[in-house]
């Protein structure tokens, strides 16, 4: 089992070779970068790849580390035990399976994708630390212990909201995304927009990377936010001369609501251009 990338995600190299390390050494691949590089996409195209199944827990402010394992409503047994009903004998009527029960009773290779693990409080990584070390856990209410068949491939992404714990840190494989260069950039466009005139992608992909680098920035806009604006410029048919001879004291790019997306940013490049427009 290699994952080599498929037709619609472009990965480096050394994003395969961490993929494939994680893999090797059944330890959960830590994934960090910046927003829409494109680390929530890895894991549902490593599954493509490998043909294995997908589970997504997707982490809240409000998630708990026990809820990946399973729930016990207690107080839905209690109501249905004074109706009387005949299931309330049973506790396991009552246990809600988590995504890590499911990933560990598939009778196949699941690929699990713990999806921004900084959202939730700083204990949850080290609640998780024995169950996805040891692939197993105990569920109290009913005796049994949960041993994963196959151990999944687990795939963890963090936008470094929170600090990880070291203890945590330790039992994964890291790599962080860095963003595109022109080339992989090129490469990435080319998937999404076949065909797209290649004039028009180099000036855009100037403008682009000029906003990007523009200092005082507050939030710079990424891979999604840059084929949004793609998908824009074709939708009005706007040619790579058109975007050359934008007025140069506007400064922002037309369509800029598909990459600026704060008003701080919109106000920058409006200093900017009265900055430039009074220096003429």
């Amino acid at each position: 089992m290699k994952f080599t990338g498929t037709k619609s995600y472009i990965a480096t190299d050394d994003l395969k070779v961490a993929v494939n390390a994680a893999v090797t050494l059944e330890r959960p691949l830590l994934i960090k970068g910046e927003p829409g590089t494109g680390k929530t996409v890895l894991a549902q195209e490593i599954a493509k790849s490998l043909d294995a199944p997908l589970l997504e827990w997707h982490i809240k402010s409000t998630t708990k580390a026990q809820q990946g394992l399973y729930e016990y409503d207690a107080v839905a047994r209690l109501r249905d035990s004074q109706l009387g009903e005949p299931r309330a004998n049973d506790v396991a009527n009552y246990i809600k399976r988590g995504k890590l029960w499911e990933a560990f009773t598939h009778d196949t290779r699941p690929v699990l994708l713990i999806d921004e693990i900084d959202k939730a409080d700083i204990e949850f990584p080290n609640d998780l630390l024995q169950e996805l070390d040891r692939m197993e856990f105990f569920v109290y209410e009913t005796g049994e212990t949960i041993k994963a068949k196959v151990r999944p491939i687990v795939v963890i992404t963090s936008n470094n909201e929170k600090e990880l714990p070291d203890a945590f840190l330790r039992r994964c494989f890291f790599h962080y995304i860095a963003f595109p260069d022109n080339e992989t950039m090129q490469a990435i466009i080319d998937v999404h927009f076949p065909g797209i005139k290649e004039h028009l992608v180099s000036e855009a992909l100037k403008i682009f990377y000029q906003l990007r680098d523009t200092p005082g920035l507050k939030k710079k806009p990424s891979t999604s936010e840059l084929l949004d604006w793609l998908k824009l410029l074709l939708a009005e048919d706007m040619d790579a001369v058109a975007l050359r001879e934008r007025d140069p004291r506007k400064m922002i790019p037309p369509l800029h609501g598909a990459l600026l997306k704060n008003e701080q940013d919109v106000h920058l490049f409006e200093k900017l251009a009265f900055m430039a427009a009074r220096d003429r």
